[in-house]
């Protein structure tokens, strides 16, 4: 009997992360949770019992990537949902604030990416979280557009160069979900109804929406499939993105 596979998934304490742990976890995933919230990794791991484990990680921190991904080796996955955005206009960001958000998600993804690369077991898989914003720009979000476009390229650029050990890499862009980072959309009078209006499926996306693409792409169902940046947003996509910006401005102004 072989055994089982591993996961590694980072953010996996909350949200898309969450959703893909327990989704990995009764495919009869071995499962590393891995979160800067280390109290929340140590809850998940209670909740799910045994055949997961759990580790503090920050993926701005290249030393704490480094050695979090060699202690949980060998791995068969790993699984970057880590995020944030901090808004504001181009002309009004603070560049502390681009530097987070772009630490986060960029140089983050790139820190996963390559100790990722040096651990995983021939034939293991990747995935990234990007975002509809990585391909429809939003007035005060150009730190967080400009990040996950990035990782959408730095994904095919890792799809090039692991091929040859047969590690696929690939990316998924969710429109809006409903997880613990999107709260703040729904204190900011009409703009969750503007999301929707232009999203022609008619509904923001569940966690387990995500999670279910995520863990198709890590399954042999999905052998042949590398390099790619697949979107999950309800066909928002070919719709206009809200006005977030206006919006804010909006309701601080009133």
């Amino acid at each position: 009997m072989s055994s089982p596979k591993r996961a590694l998934v980072i953010g996996g304490a909350s949200g898309i992360g969450l959703a893909t742990v327990r989704a990995l976890r009764l495919q009869g995933y071995e499962i590393v949770v891995a979160d800067v919230n280390a109290d929340g990794a140590q809850k998940v791991a209670a909740e799910l019992g045994d055949g997961v484990s759990t580790l503090a990680l920050d993926v701005t921190d290249e030393d704490s990537v480094r050695t979090g991904l060699e202690a949980s080796a060998p791995l068969d996955a790993v699984v970057n949902c880590a995020g944030l955005s901090i808004p504001g206009a181009l002309t009004e960001l603070d560049l502390s604030g681009w530097r987070t958000t772009i630490d986060v998600c960029l140089t983050g993804t790139f820190l996963v990416l390559k100790h990722a690369g040096r651990v995983l077991s021939d034939g293991g898989a990747i995935v990234c979280l990007s975002s509809l914003n990585a391909r429809q720009p939003a007035a005060g979000m150009g730190s967080y557009c400009a990040a996950k476009a990035g990782v959408t390229m730095l994904v095919e650029v890792a799809a090039l160069e692991l091929a040859e050990r047969g590690i696929r890499v690939n990316a998924v862009r969710p429109g809006l979900v409903d997880t613990p980072l999107t709260e703040g959309i729904g204190l900011i009078p009409g703009l969750r109804d503007e999301y929707l209006e232009n999203t022609p499926l008619g509904r923001a996306g569940t966690p387990e929406d995500i999670a279910g693409l995520i863990t198709y792409l890590l399954s042999d169902g999905a052998s042949w499939i590398t390099g790619s940046a697949i979107d999950i947003n309800g066909g928002a996509h070919t719709q206009r993105y809200p006005d977030v910006l206006g919006k804010v401005r909006a309701l601080m102004e009133g």
